[in-house]
């Protein structure tokens, strides 16, 4: 261990941009079993290591599993990282962990941070690949939990229900299941045999998952309530935000989800609706975040002639990860930062083929320390587009069902939640998006780990 003063940073290989442009494959190589060794024995071991205990949302033992890696430990390695965790494969693949963990490592000032994410990732997936598995006992106790959604919240929840031997349902009203990892974040970044594997594996556990199945309409939430000991609901948030400019329902402008899902749903072989055909066309995303890079990303692969983000801040100021920035300008994409949208323009027939912007400047900050925005007087100015893709985040869908069944909601629209993930409903838990609003795959999966375990206890008072 200690080697880092000799052996430096080393991301991953990443393809080629003419290569990766042409398909949906990850982009970025996966560590070799020497090279994980080589990068965790940069790991300096620190008596109070920040990478787990503030860095990380699920508080993995991240320096032990980095020290059993450097001693070719893969056993050890992978039993440690799937203890605390739902899918590591997933979220070493997916965490902003330049945010989280990487960014709270002592090496990050100066020497570069462990590589933890590609390491995790690394780790399960060398130990698949070498058998090994993760210990589920089978369904061992005359107990079923219910679980509506099957996102990171609803997976992480079965997950640790199925390794307490409780059997669990799922239902999902997509025709696949993984939700946000399935049609939001697209193969470049996780490729979906990835979140299949992973559903194999707890269906093989006992997991039951019922697909095109919505509740509140194919099923009520209050028979689950009824038929089961307990319920989870982990239904995300995935209603996009509008900008309230007159011309927002012309079928030339969409929400970013929406057209991922599109473009994943063609990809599973669906039929896709015309208009989210990309092909030749001029396309601007407005927003900042990885959503909005996934969706320039997406179009360029899908054969836009042209792919413009629009961002109202400074590239500074821009809440997507740097990585997926770059990944987004390496693949062809434009940027366009301080830039405002004030309309959308329509022929007289009705067809989109601009819009109208006002550049910004940035001012002072506000009380949590964002700069404020105004808009610069005479500077607006039209910018072509075909097609134009929302990326202006998420909010909870108005689910009547939960209004229905007089479920504690906050001002947002969220499910209100105790700090064991337990609804104003008994034996009714909630936990991801539907309660924080948008926010990570770690914070849905701890949600999940957190509801599970207060689940456990409360049906088997251990």
């Amino acid at each position: 261990m200690q080697t880092f003063i000799d052996t430096h940073r080393s991301d991953p290989r990443k393809l080629s941009t003419k290569d990766r442009i042409q398909n949906y494959q990850e982009i970025y190589e996966r560590y070799t079993r020497f090279k994980a060794s080589q990068q965790a024995e940069r790991c300096i071991q620190c008596g109070d290591p920040f990478c787990s205990a503030t860095g990380c949302p699920l508080t993995n033992h991240i320096p032990q599993w980095l020290k059993a890696v450097a001693e070719d430990d893969l056993e050890t390695a992978f039993a440690l990282s799937n203890e605390t965790s739902p899918f590591p494969e997933i979220l070493g693949r997916v965490c902003p962990q330049n945010k989280l963990c990487e960014g709270d490592c002592s090496l990050n000032d100066g020497w570069g941070a462990i590589t933890i994410g590609s390491i995790e990732t690394a780790i399960t997936e060398l130990g698949f690949d070498h058998g090994l598995c993760v210990p589920y006992p089978g369904i061992t106790r005359d107990l079923r939990v219910a679980v509506v959604g099957s996102g990171p919240a609803g997976m992480s929840a079965a997950h640790f229900l199925l390794r307490a031997g409780i059997g669990v349902d799922m239902y999902e009203r997509a025709s696949h299941p993984g939700g946000l990892l399935t049609y939001g974040i697209p193969g470049f970044k996780l490729e979906k045999d990835v979140v299949k594997r992973r559903f194999a594996i707890m269906e093989q556990a006992g997991l039951r998952v019922h697909l095109n199945c919505t509740v509140g309409k194919d099923i009520l939430l209050d028979q689950l309530y009824r038929d089961y000991d307990a319920v989870f609901l982990g239904i995300g948030a995935t209603q996009g935000r509008r900008l309230g400019l007159a011309g927002e329902d012309t079928p030339q402008v969409h929400m970013a989800l929406d057209y991922l899902t599109a473009v994943q749903g063609k990809l599973f072989g669906d039929h896709i609706d015309k208009r989210y055909n990309v092909h030749d066309r001029r396309v601007v995303v407005v927003g900042g975040g990885d959503t909005a890079m996934d969706c320039l990303r997406t179009a360029v692969r899908e054969g836009a002639s042209q792919v413009t983000c629009l961002y109202r801040r400074d590239e500074a100021n821009m809440p997507g990860s740097t990585k997926e920035y770059i990944s987004a300008r390496e693949e062809g994409a434009q940027f366009h930062f301080n830039q405002s949208p004030k309309e959308l323009l329509l022929d007289d027939s009705g067809n989109l083929y601009g819009m109208r912007f006002v550049e910004t400047s940035m001012g002072e900050r506000d009380a949590d320390g964002r700069q404020k925005v105004s808009e610069v007087p005479g500077t607006e100015h039209i910018i072509e587009a075909d097609m134009v893709i929302l990326s202006l985040g998420f909010e909870m869908e108005d689910h009547s069902f939960l209004k229905k069944e007089g479920l504690q909601l906050t001002s947002w629209g969220t499910v209100e939640v105790d700090r064991n993930q337990l609804t104003s409903h008994s034996r009714l838990f909630a936990g991801g998006d539907c309660v924080r609003g948008a926010d990570l795959v770690v914070t849905a999966a701890l949600d999940g780990r957190q509801a599970a375990l207060a689940i456990m206890d409360e049906l088997l008072g251990e």
